[in-house]
């Protein structure tokens, strides 16, 4: 799960950093790049869901008092 956390703010950055090299905005690629952050963002989202009903994970709360 945190490989697949990295891998999104990893595509996420390549992305941004990298310049086209005619200068040109390519629209299509960054487009392409967005529709997989988004896609590996809700398969993430996804895999913790099922994780959840499957009792993989359990969630836990947060102490209301010190």
């Amino acid at each position: 799960m945190l490989i697949a956390i990295v891998a999104v703010l990893a595509s996420a950055g390549v992305v941004m950093l990298r310049k086209p090299r005619d200068g040109r905005p390519n629209d299509a690629r960054m487009a392409r790049a967005l529709m997989w952050r988004v896609l590996l963002s809700i398969g993430l989202f996804l895999f913790i869901l099922l994780a959840w009903r499957l009792g993989w994970i359990q969630p836990s709360t947060l102490p209301l008092s010190r």
